[in-house]
């Protein structure tokens, strides 16, 4: 088993670990992702189908539509959100889900933004655990 460890910029605090569904598109969460379930549901989305929930969802950045903020906000609320979300950009729209959450039920998604190079490190199913400080430790 190989460790690497990595320092992003901490969008939402928090601690969380879980093995990484990894995606290489954008993903607008509204209408793109089933709050109720977890699903991906974007048809045109590489990872359409797969579930979210639990899981430490590496994908480089939302798209679009100011209302997945909303639907991050539910999917956390419904306990149907990923663990931990990795971008390469910051997502304001997924940040402010994030925030809300933390704020209206004292649960919330903790939010990472790496550098190009330690992003493209993660592979698909690594252990990856998430800590408050903006360390990224991965384990494949």
């Amino acid at each position: 088993m190989t460790e690497h460890r990595h320092t992003g910029r901490v969008i939402m605090a928090g601690r969380a670990e879980g093995a990484a569904l990894v995606s290489s598109q954008p993903l607008s969460f509204w209408g793109g992702l089933n709050a109720q379930t977890g699903e991906i549901i974007d048809r045109r989305h590489e990872r359409s189908g797969d579930i979210v929930t639990g899981r430490v969802f590496v994908f480089p950045q939302g798209r679009g539509s100011s209302t997945g903020s909303a639907i991050l906000l539910e999917s956390i609320r419904a306990g149907t959100a990923p663990a931990a979300i990795i971008n390469r950009r910051t997502d304001e729209i997924l940040a402010l889900g994030a925030i809300v959450a933390d704020e209206l039920y004292s649960r919330s998604v903790p939010i990472i933004v790496l550098d190009d190079d330690a992003f493209a490190s993660i592979r698909e199913d690594d252990h990856v655990v998430v800590h408050s400080d903006g360390t990224v430790v991965v384990r494949s």
